[in-house]
């Protein structure tokens, strides 16, 4: 018995026949052109999937260093200084 997660629980042999059934009952002459489409649909996602992911890895950016604590103090005050009114 294979399970499916999506649907929650088994189907069995007799299940996926009935509905592959219904499918060609709806679909009819249509269903290898509906299964084509889906086809291609999916492997348009994979192909934006991978773009995705190779974005990513191009911009992989390292970190910006920690600047000690003292400069940081002195920036902070600095900033605050800029924005005090006058």
């Amino acid at each position: 018995m294979t399970t499916w997660a999506f649907l929650g629980g088994g189907l069995s042999g007799g299940e996926i026949f009935v509905i592959a059934l219904l499918a060609l009952l709806l679909f009819g002459n249509r269903l290898p052109q509906v299964m084509r489409s889906l086809g291609k649909g999916v492997t348009e996602f994979k192909k934006g999937v991978k773009g995705i992911e190779s974005d990513i890895e191009k911009a992989d950016i390292p970190p910006p260093q920690q600047l000690p604590d003292n400069q940081a103090k002195q920036d902070v005050k600095s900033s605050a200084s800029d924005k005090a009114p006058a």
